[in-house]
């Protein structure tokens, strides 16, 4: 079932255009990366798919009953939200905002939904530590346990390893896949990192200002993006 279609996309910001062309599909259950060079419009894709900016041109269409209230977002971290002054339970319980309406206060279920999340990043004990506090691999964690809180459908992450040393990268990609395959949440993901992308995704978006590939990870290795991108050097 297609939860996000995108027809004849044109994105941008004060009339200057950054994307055009773009249509796909973003299906229940698949785990789509979306990769190019910088500024090839990958987070203006996001903020599109986001709701926080609008086409120029075309359609975002989102479909089975899903909302940008019911998407779970892990944005690219500034150096003031990685010194936020707040616990580790406080971050994530934030992540259930968009679901308490009117209501000023935490319930105890959302409480308890905080933990559950907490624990299954391989937290469980440290909720009262404070966020500021933590190595760059745990603050991701805490992030993603946020967007979990947010979302049992489909979250999006914005270069989720940027900065992390290669065995924190590897132990969160793999933590995101099992989010995929045994939580049945639908992932896209942006990534400068084409081994993981072609490890992990089951689809692939190619994005240079426009779209130069889409459709499955295992047709895009023989596509002339792949070797545009190989002969640029990017990863």
């Amino acid at each position: 079932m297609a939860l996000i279609t995108c027809e004849d996309v044109v994105l941008g910001y004060d009339g200057e255009i950054v994307l055009t062309d773009i249509n796909f599909t973003i299906e229940s259950g698949d785990y789509l990366c979306v990769v190019g060079e910088n500024g090839a419009g990958k987070s203006t894709l996001i903020k599109g798919l986001l709701k926080l900016i609008n086409p120029m041109r075309g359609n975002i269409v989102m479909s089975d009953g899903l909302g940008v209230s019911e998407i779970g977002y892990l944005p690219q971290q500034t150096d003031i939200q990685r010194n936020f002054p707040a616990s580790i339970l406080e971050v994530v319980m934030s992540g259930t905002l968009n679901h308490m309406g009117a209501r000023p206060f935490y319930s105890r279920k959302e409480r308890m939904e905080a933990l559950d999340k907490i624990d299954l990043m391989g937290l469980g004990g440290l909720e009262r530590r404070c966020y500021q506090e933590l190595s760059g691999g745990q603050q991701q964690r805490v992030l993603l346990a946020r967007a979990l809180c947010a979302t049992s459908r489909m979250i999006l992450l914005d270069e989720p390893a940027a900065g992390l040393d290669p065995v924190v990268t590897a132990d969160l990609y793999d933590l995101i896949k099992r989010i995929n395959t045994e939580m049945k949440i639908t992932i896209v993901m942006v990534s400068h990192d084409m081994n993981a992308a072609l490890q992990y995704a089951s689809h692939i978006l190619h994005l240079s200002h426009t779209q130069l590939y889409f459709g499955k990870t295992s047709d895009y290795v023989s596509s002339d993006a792949a070797l545009i991108l190989r002969e640029r050097g990017t990863r």
